[in-house]
């Protein structure tokens, strides 16, 4: 019995490590930043950020433990045009030059339902820290159709932010404060990822690629 009891803070102590979510990586190619804003009244400018990378530790039945950290390359932005993606790279706009990428690090996930959850985090963009509350939806989480068939989930998240909040203030007559986010978002399992590691190579589309192991 005494031994047994001496065996019982081993065993609580390793518990949390059992019940850890999985580790999924974001894929970069399958993965995009939208975004809009005002362009003087006239239009929504529309922009895409492709080649986030980062980790989702998740479990499908437990998304109040989830956690995220992606880092997203703002210097890639594409507006369509290359003097546009220049001009809202410039120092007095997103100065990608000096902050080429933008974080997000969650702090905690208010679950709605099986498929919806409120992810609460930090966003820093252009050195300034704010807190950001994404609308997340689970798409799916199945085996990928093609090489190397890992198994996959997909997500899609919207919010608004105010650039102003980040200190992006140039040109108010010109470009609205708002700004609309969708994010579209495909990760592989992984269990060995850590936050902060590099990610391999992502899926392929071409039925020749080669098999890994799920």
């Amino acid at each position: 019995m005494r031994s047994r009891l001496a065996l019982l803070p081993l065993l609580l102590a390793v518990a949390p490590a059992w019940a850890a979510p999985d580790a999924w990586r974001i894929d970069p190619v399958h993965t995009r930043v939208l975004f809009a804003i005002d362009h003087a009244g006239y239009s929504q400018a529309l922009g895409t950020i492709s080649g986030s990378q980062g980790i989702v530790q998740f479990d499908g039945d437990s998304w109040r433990e989830a956690t995220l950290e992606v880092e997203i390359p703002v210097a890639r932005l594409d507006l369509g045009d290359a003097k546009w993606n220049q001009a809202t790279l410039a120092s007095s706009l997103l100065d990608g030059e000096r902050f080429p990428s933008a974080r997000f690090v969650s702090t905690r996930v208010e679950p709605i339902d099986p498929t919806h959850a409120r992810v609460v985090g930090t966003l820093t963009l252009r050195g300034v820290s704010q807190e950001v509350v994404l609308d997340v939806t689970l798409n799916a989480v199945k085996r990928y159709p093609l090489p190397p068939f890992r198994r996959t989930a997909g997500f899609s998240a919207t919010t608004t932010l105010s650039r102003r909040a980040f200190g992006i203030t140039a040109w108010p007559g010109v470009i609205g404060d708002s700004v609309q986010i969708r994010i579209e978002a495909e990760a592989a399992l992984d269990r060995s990822a850590r936050p902060g590691t590099p990610a391999p190579d992502s899926h392929s589309d071409s039925p020749t690629a080669p098999k890994d192991t799920p």
